[in-house]
C-alpha cells in the first residue's frame, strides 16, 4: 500500500485530472492562501486604505512566520520582490576591491549568476566550478578558495538537475577560508527543512512562488545581525529608515533590523499568501514533505529505468531532492513533455535539455506512475 502524502490534496483546488509535477517551475497556490487573497482584495475595494492598515499588520505576522519556519529571528528577515533582488541586494551592499574573489557553479540560475557577473566591472574575479567534471563538495570549494575568496554563493538546489548542496559543511569551509557563505533558496525551501542559524549561514535569499507554494512577486531575505553591519544599503527608500513615518526627517538611521533592505510599498498580496502557504507546509511537517519528495523521485528514476530512461541528474543520500531531469534518447524531449501535458494533462517542465519533474508534498506514486505509462504511450 502506497504512503498517504503529508500534504493534503484537498488543500489544493488544481484542476480535476491535472498532475501537476513542475513545483519548479511554479507552485501551486494551496485554497487556504487563495481565499485570504480573495478576501484582502474584496477589503480593498471596499475599503482602500482601511484595508491597507490592516494588511500591512498582516505582513509583520507574515515576517515571524518566515523567521520561525527556517530558524532566524524576525529581526534578520526582510521582503524583497524575488530571489535576484536578494543576489543584489548581497552583491552590491559589500565593500568590494579590485581581485576580490567570488565562487559559484557554472550552472547556476540566472538570479545567483548575473548579480555576481556584473561585479566583475569592478575588477572582482568570478571563478566557476566546472560541473560538468565536479560539483560544489566541501573538498573541491576548499581547493578552489584563495585568501582573496570574499563571497560562496551556492543553489542549495541546483535548478537544472536537482543536485542537493551540503549546506553546513560548504558553509564550514568558507568560514574556514574568511568567506562569506550565502544561500540562494529557492529551489529547496519549502520542500526541505532549514536551520539558518544552525548552519551558520549569513544570508538566504528566495522567491516564495515554487516550493513555498506563495504567489509571484514576493520573496524573502535572511541577514545576520553581523553581516548587516557590513551590507550597506545601496537602494534606500522611505522604508529603510529607523522611524518610517517620520518623513521629513532625512537624517535618521537605517532601520536597526533587515528591514532597512526594504526600499518602498511592498507586496501585501504576496505576504499574505505566504503567511498562508507557510502554515499550510509547516503543519503538514517540511521533514515529512522532504522524505515524501525523495521517495517520489527514487520510485520515478527506478521506473524509469525499466524503460531504458536514465536520469540525467546525479542521486543519492544527501544529493538527491525534488528535481529530476530526464532524458529520452532518440526522443525529442520539448515534443514529449508537450504531448504529455496536452494529451494526458500531466505538467512538467520541457526543454531540448531534458524534461524535468518536481513533484511535492501532496503528489501520489499513483501520479507517477502515470507519467511513466503516458511516457511510453507518447513516445
Amino acid at each position: 500500500m502506497m504512503p498517504t502524502p503529508p500534504l493534503a490534496r484537498s488543500a489544493f483546488a488544481l484542476e480535476p485530472g491535472l498532475i501537476y509535477l513542475n513545483h519548479a517551475a511554479t507552485g501551486v497556490l494551496p485554497i487556504r492562501a487563495r481565499d485570504a487573497v480573495v478576501e484582502a482584495v474584496q477589503r480593498h475595494a471596499a475599503g482602500g486604505v482601511l484595508a491597507i492598515a490592516a494588511q500591512e499588520q498582516a505582513a509583520e505576522v507574515t515576517r515571524e512566520r518566515v523567521a520561525h519556519f527556517i530558524g532566524a529571528s524576525r529581526d534578520d528577515v526582510a521582503f524583497i520582490r524575488n530571489t535576484s533582488d536578494g543576489a543584489n541586494i548581497l552583491a552590491r551592499g559589500l565593500d568590494w576591491r579590485p581581485g576580490d574573489e567570488i565562487v559559484i557553479s557554472d550552472n547556476e540560475f540566472g538570479a545567483n549568476a548575473y548579480p555576481w557577473l556584473a561585479l566583475r566591472e569592478y575588477g572582482v574575479v568570478v571563478r566557476m566550478i566546472e560541473t560538468a567534471r565536479e560539483r560544489m563538495t566541501p573538498d573541491v570549494l576548499a581547493r578552489l578558495m584563495t585568501p582573496r575568496t570574499k563571497v560562496v554563493s551556492v543553489s542549495w538546489v541546483s535548478f537544472a538537475d536537482g543536485y542537493r548542496h551540503d549546506l553546513g559543511a560548504l558553509c564550514a569551509v568558507a568560514h574556514d577560508g574568511g568567506a562569506l557563505f550565502f544561500v540562494d533558496a529557492i529551489q529547496a525551501l519549502g520542500a526541505f527543512p532549514i536551520d539558518v542559524g544552525a548552519l551558520a549561514i549569513d544570508a538566504l535569499f528566495s522567491g516564495g512562488h515554487k516550493w513555498l507554494l506563495s504567489l509571484p512577486g514576493l520573496g524573502i531575505l535572511y541577514v545576520t545581525q553581523a553581516l548587516r553591519e557590513r551590507l550597506s544599503v545601496r537602494l534606500p527608500g522611505w522604508r529603510s529608515v529607523e522611524n518610517i513615518w517620520n518623513f521629513l526627517n532625512y537624517d535618521q538611521p537605517w532601520a536597526p533590523n533587515a528591514s532597512r533592505y526594504e526600499s518602498g510599498a511592498q507586496n501585501l498580496l504576496g505576504a499574505i499568501a505566504l503567511r498562508h502557504a507557510l502554515e499550510v507546509l509547516s503543519e503538514a511537517d517540511v521533514t515529512k514533505i522532504a522524505e515524501h519528495v525523495v521517495k517520489l523521485t527514487e520510485y520515478l528514476v527506478d521506473r524509469l529505468a525499466s524503460l531504458g530512461i536514465s536520469a540525467v541528474s546525479m542521486r543519492g543520500p544527501g544529493i538527491s531532492s525534488g528535481i529530476v531531469t530526464i532524458w529520452p534518447r532518440g526522443d525529442d524531449p520539448t515534443e514529449i513533455g508537450r504531448r504529455l501535458q496536452h494529451k494526458a494533462k500531466i505538467v512538467t517542465t520541457y526543454r531540448p535539455n531534458g524534461i524535468r519533474l518536481s513533484p511535492h508534498g501532496y503528489n501520489t506514486f499513483q501520479e507517477i506512475d502515470a507519467f511513466v505509462d503516458g511516457i511510453a504511450v507518447v513516445r
